[in-house]
C-alpha cells in the first residue's frame, strides 16, 4: 500500500508538495507538518481535499481514485513516522533540488533591464556559470549581491568578499570623517577608519549629516520587487554563461 501510494503521490502530488512531502516548487504545503494529515487515519480527511481541492488556495481538485487516495494517505503516514519531530526529511537518500527551472531568455531580458547598468555578462560575470557550478549557490550569491559569497559548498573560496557600506560624516563645524560604516541608528553613528580605529558620533535628528554609500543598495531594493519567476529566470540565464 505504501509503495503504491508513493507511486501515485509522485505522479499526482509531488510537483506541488515535493518528492518527500515537504513542499515543492509550485508552492504546495509541507505535508509532514500538516495538522490535517497528522489527524487523518485512513484517508478520510485527505480524500475531500484531494477530490475537491481547496477554494481560494493553489490546491486544485485532483482526479484520483478512492483506493489510490488511501494509498497516498498510507504513504504520507509512513513518511511522518520516519521523519523528525520538526518536519524534517525521512532518512534515506537525499532528494536533490533542481532550481534550474527558469526561462534563460526571459532572465537575460530581466538582467539587461535591472542589472545591466552595474554588471556585464562579458565583464565581471563572464563565465560565472562555470565558476559557480552549483545553481543554488549561484542564486544565493546574485540575489544577495555577493553577501552569501563565502557560505555553503560550491561557493568560490578565492573570491573577494562583497563591498561594505561607507559613510561620510559632516559635523556642524564643517569637519568631515569617512570610513566603513559599522553602526547607524537614530542615536549614533560609528565608522571604522583606514588605520583600524573606530569613531562614534552622537546623533540628534539630522546632526551630524551622514551620507551613506551602500554598493548593495540596488540589490536590497530589488528584494521587494523580485518574483520567484524573476529569480529562477535570472539564475537560469547566469548558469548559461559558461
Amino acid at each position: 500500500m505504501v509503495a503504491r501510494g508513493k507511486a501515485v503521490f509522485a505522479g499526482s502530488c509531488a510537483a506541488c508538495h515535493g518528492a518527500d512531502g515537504r513542499g515543492g516548487q509550485l508552492g504546495g504545503a509541507n505535508l509532514l507538518r500538516s495538522s490535517l494529515v497528522l489527524n487523518d487515519k485512513d484517508g478520510e480527511l485527505i480524500a475531500p481535499v484531494v477530490q475537491n481541492g481547496r477554494p481560494g488556495t493553489l490546491m486544485p481538485p485532483v482526479p484520483v481514485a478512492p483506493e489510490d487516495i488511501k494509498a497516498i494517505a498510507a504513504y504520507l503516514h509512513d513518511l511522518q513516522s520516519k521523519g523528525s519531530n520538526q518536519g524534517g526529511p525521512p532518512p534515506g537518500e537525499e532528494v536533490p533540488l533542481n532550481i534550474l527551472v527558469g526561462d534563460a531568455k526571459a532572465g537575460q531580458q530581466y538582467f539587461a533591464k535591472q542589472c545591466g547598468a552595474c554588471h556585464s555578462p562579458s565583464g565581471d560575470l563572464q563565465g560565472i556559470g562555470t565558476r559557480i557550478a552549483d545553481a543554488k549557490v549561484l542564486q544565493n550569491i546574485w540575489v544577495s549581491g555577493g553577501s552569501a559569497r563565502m557560505r555553503g559548498p560550491g561557493a568560490p573560496t578565492s573570491a573577494k568578499p562583497p563591498a561594505t557600506p561607507t559613510a561620510t560624516i559632516t559635523l556642524p563645524t564643517g569637519e568631515t570623517a569617512s570610513g566603513r560604516l559599522v553602526r547607524l541608528d537614530d542615536f549614533s553613528v560609528t565608522i571604522a577608519q583606514e588605520d583600524g580605529t573606530q569613531r562614534s558620533y552622537r546623533r540628534k535628528g539630522d546632526v551630524p549629516k551622514v551620507d551613506v554609500k551602500d554598493p548593495l543598495q540596488a540589490h536590497r531594493d530589488l528584494l521587494a520587487v523580485y518574483t520567484d519567476k524573476n529569480m529562477h529566470d535570472v539564475t537560469a540565464y547566469l548558469a548559461s554563461l559558461k
